[in-house]
């Protein structure tokens, strides 16, 4: 046996020794967070969390970072989201470099200076973002080039940081959207000498831009300094929308800006007291927003200059009234944000509201009192109609007279009592209807009747809610809240046979008659708040929820007192499974966690929150194979025994402790090593944990200090095994390298083959490769783009075989004959590709002579396997091969012509290569 692999080997047994002896690496990463945001959708209830751009899962959120390197370190580099906050004062260069899969980025570092070259690597950032909490103006620092190696960046933000000491900063020409908030900017022309590109010409150095500049957003709202604009400070750039909320810019400045193109304004609590109506006619704007301003009344005369507009805001302004032809001047309009004025009664309906184009109408928190009949009747396309927060207390079918393509109707939070039968008769198209914050004490099926694709429904009453059939027949949603109970009658036992997400926030669910059941066989998402735990009781005459096949998230909260165990059962597929505040669960001895778990083999999630579950143990996750994720939320009491270390290897791959306090017992002792040694699992909150001696013990003394300090070993005794152990293996080292003593050879190869077997490995192989490829020049594209990926790339995909390419493998400047023999000799296989071009390729025929004479030579150990491109007579072989003999053995394979083939053809070539290899190792 050769002396370097086993120095390897024995290097790696040192190591593994002062680990276990207390010099360890952790991936716990201190004051990071990390998850899987799909795996648990509300994660940040329970642990902190940095907002996710659509479609991104993965993230860390790291707090008080002070040593970026250190904390980098213990982030795993597959995460698409990295949200760092502390103090840094440079960001070096490179600093990302080992997250390539990097798409969001949020630094939150305080004064900073970002050096050339820091965002190196990201190839695949789209959102970079520097925040800062508090609205003031922190320095920062942005080189000319920091940003040229984000070739995706998508969105750019800077908020509370003073770009004073930065200039002519290059934008990538992927940029779309750009953010500058609580900035020092004190006017637009800032701009120019912040990011030349922006704008055409404005600098006489800066380079000139390839295409044409423009942003899909540019956001400077909340800059309470930037108070003008600058003569052509924006000329040539193109905006779709531009963002000046709580600003003291004028709107009227914007006119000798420069700006050629804007599709959208917003100026939110800017103090505008009149519609600006020159600016949205100079511009044609198809986008207005002017919530929270002094917009009391709107002129007749302004309204023709705004015909452009598709969307206008005018959310609590104050209005107290419309002008009576309001909605005919504004012909193009599709939606209108009235929301929280005062228009109250003096909403002139249906002559103020006349349009043939409007799809949104919002008059949320107007006082209205009630609707008139047909009051909507000239908003013959409107598809949403928000109401929410006036005082309606009755409707008719008259009210929605004319809305036949209406799709939403919102009318929670009014005073809403009786529904009458056919009010919904004129809005067939309705989809969605919200009544949460109503009175409604009797809610009958049959009163919805008219829509026929209603599929969400919210439905709420401050006493108690009785639920009649028929239930609507396409509905997907369905959200039910009341403060006594809510009663299903069912005396049919109808099922909800779409229902895919159902919500009951109350205190008691109820089924009329006792003995009927209702039926959810398409329920997926359920959400019970506040429900007594009887719901899931198995001693109830009927159950509610008896069986939910296809039930794939289960959140259930409830401070109820019980007397009765809980059953889940009948939930074959649940995925996600959230309980909080069930702490009767643990009130007799007979309910254990592994009770309530043991009928969910599919479970994945599971997050426990406000519970006192005591101890736990292997036991309480037995038949968990598939858990990913292990969260316990506001524990008190909590014990770990040391029969958990028997699941360290099938440990979830992440388990959250956040706001857990543990007993404190040396039986834990196991819980420390194992959070910063665990290979496969992440471990978040043991080092903000406490642990209490007993019941009167509110001492906040932290879990890792306890153990560490009560639980350790002697340090003498450490010191002397630890010194024991490293004089004993050095001296074995000295013993078995003894020239002297041949004997000691097998005695070092049978230590070596014990120690692998130890580890959990198979003997290691004398050969350093499986296959050695032989192929001609003619024939690389297909063996590197179909050939080595089938073998080499890992399971299930490939085969996992380390090949040797002669032009990829071997080193410039050696020998290519030697090195040719030197590497069929430490192949398992050596694989001939055949083709015509191969036949007469002089470097193929001697490497084919080579492993020829290596089968004549050496019959035990070598291995030769043909392959066939393309139909070949062997006779066309040259003599001195002396191939026939093996070619009769069927040592060969023939590429299939037809591509269809090609699957069998690639598991028959592998099962060769594998008995060829598993021959030789013999």
């Amino acid at each position: 046996m050769k002396g370097p692999p086993f120095s390897s080997m024995l290097l790696s047994f040192l190591l593994w020794t002062s680990m276990s002896l207390g010099l360890s690496w952790a991936w716990t990463a201190p004051d990071c967070a990390i998850a899987d945001g799909s795996l648990l959708l509300n994660i940040s209830y329970y642990i902190p969390f940095c907002s996710l751009a659509p479609g991104l899962h993965l993230f860390a959120s790291c707090s008080n970072v002070n040593d970026l390197a250190q904390t980098l370190r213990a982030v795993p580099q597959s995460i698409e989201v990295l949200c760092l906050q502390g103090t840094v004062s440079t960001l070096p260069a490179d600093a990302f470099g080992n997250f390539p899969k990097l798409q969001l980025l949020r630094l939150q570092l305080g004064t900073i200076r970002i050096s050339s070259g820091a965002f190196q690597g990201l190839d695949q950032l789209q959102h970079l973002s520097f925040d800062h909490p508090a609205p003031c103006c922190m320095s920062l620092f942005l080189p000319t080039d920091a940003l040229e190696p984000l070739r995706f960046l998508n969105s750019l933000s800077f908020q509370g940081y003073c770009l004073n000491y930065s200039q002519s900063i290059r934008l990538p020409i992927s940029l779309s959207r750009l953010t500058l908030r609580h900035s020092c900017l004190t006017e637009l022309q800032d701009l120019q000498r912040l990011f030349p590109s922006l704008v055409s010409g404005s600098s006489p150095t800066a380079r000139p831009s390839p295409w044409p500049p423009f942003l899909e957003v540019l956001d400077l709202s909340d800059n309470l300094q930037l108070r003008g604009v600058g003569v052509r400070a924006l000329r040539g750039l193109q905006i779709h929308s531009l963002r000046l909320d709580n600003t003291l810019l004028s709107e009227l400045d914007l006119l000798n800006s420069g700006l050629l193109h804007l599709d959208s304004l917003s100026l939110v609590a800017t103090g505008t007291e009149i519609l600006p109506w020159n600016v949205t006619a100079f511009f044609e704007l198809r986008a207005l927003d002017l919530g929270r301003n002094q917009i009391q009344n709107l002129g007749d005369g302004d309204l023709p200059s705004c015909r452009s507009l598709e969307l206008l805001s005018l959310q609590a302004n104050g209005l107290q009234s419309l002008p009576t032809r309001f909605l005919n001047a504004l012909s193009q309009l599709q939606k209108l944000n009235l929301s929280m004025n005062k228009l109250g009664p003096n909403l002139l309906l249906p002559e103020g509201l006349v349009s043939s184009s409007l799809r949104v109408l919002d008059l949320s928190y107007n006082g209205f009192s009630a609707l008139p009949s047909g009051a909507f009747s000239s908003l013959p396309q409107l598809q949403e109609l928000w109401l929410s927060g006036n005082n309606i207390s009755n409707l008719s079918s008259e009210s929605l007279g004319g809305l036949r393509w209406l799709k939403t109707l919102d009318l929670s939070w009014n005073q809403i009592k009786v529904l009458m039968p056919g009010w919904l008769s004129y809005v067939p198209a309705l989809t969605s209807l919200n009544l949460l914050g109503t009175h409604i004490e009797h809610f009958l099926g049959k009163n919805l009747q008219g829509p026929q694709n209603l599929s969400h429904l919210q439905l709420s009453s401050f006493g108690v809610l009785e639920f009649y059939p028929p239930w609507p027949p396409a509905l997907l949603s369905l959200e039910v809240r009341a403060d006594g109970y809510i009663q299903f009658r069912v005396p049919s036992g109808e099922p909800f046979l779409f229902l895919e997400n159902l919500t009951l926030q109350t205190t008691y669910v109820l089924l009329y008659p006792e003995n009927t059941t209702v039926h959810f066989p398409s329920l997926r998402h359920l959400t019970l708040q506040g429900c007594s735990i009887t719901i899931f009781s198995n001693h109830q005459p009927s159950r509610l929820f008896a069986q939910l096949p296809l039930l794939e998230h289960l959140h259930f909260w409830s401070d109820h007192d019980c007397t009765e165990a809980v059953q889940l059962t009948g939930m074959p597929r649940l995925r996600v499974l959230e309980l909080g505040d069930l702490s009767c669960l643990y009130q007799f001895s007979s309910v254990k966690l592994e009770m309530l778990l043991k009928e969910l083999p599919q479970l994945e999630v599971l997050a426990l929150s406000n519970l006192n579950p005591g101890n736990l143990s292997i036991s309480s996750f037995r038949g968990l194979d598939l858990l990913r994720v292990l969260l316990l939320n506001s524990a008190w009491a909590l014990g770990l025994e040391d029969s958990l270390q028997e699941l360290i290897p099938q440990m979830p791959q992440y388990v959250y402790f956040s706001d857990v306090t543990f007993t404190c017992q040396c039986d834990s002792s196991w819980v420390g090593p194992w959070a910063t040694h665990a290979p496969n699992t992440f471990v978040y909150g043991l080092e903000k944990s406490i642990c209490m001696a007993n019941a009167s013990d509110f001492s906040k003394t932290p879990l890792l200090s306890f153990l560490s300090g009560h639980c350790s070993h002697d340090p003498e005794l450490q010191v002397f095994l630890t010194s024991f152990i490293l004089v004993l293996l050095l001296t074995i080292l000295a013993l078995l390298y003894c020239p002297r003593w041949p004997w000691l050879h097998y005695l070092r190869t049978l230590f070596h083959a014990w120690w692998r077997k130890l580890c959990g490995r198979h003997p290691r192989s004398q050969y350093y490769y499986d296959v050695f490829i032989s192929y001609c020049g003619q024939d690389r594209a297909w063996v590197l783009e179909e050939l080595v990926p089938a073998l080499e790339k890992p399971l299930p995909t490939g085969e996992g075989l380390r090949l040797c390419l002669p032009e990829r493998d071997f080193r410039v400047g050696q020998d290519r004959i030697d090195t040719i023999a030197a590497s069929m000799e430490s192949s398992k296989t050596t694989l001939c590709v055949l083709s015509h071009q191969a036949l007469v390729s002089p470097w193929c025929n001697l490497e084919l002579r080579i492993a020829t004479y290596y089968l004549v030579a050496k019959p035990a150990t070598a291995r030769l396997l043909l392959l066939f491109l393309e139909p070949i007579n062997w006779r066309q072989l040259r003599s001195y091969h002396r191939l026939a003999r093996w070619l009769q053995k069927e040592d060969y394979l023939d590429l299939p012509q037809d591509r269809a083939n090609w699957m069998a053809f690639w598991d028959q070539l592998r099962r060769r290569l594998k008995k060829a290899g598993q021959q030789k190792e013999d």
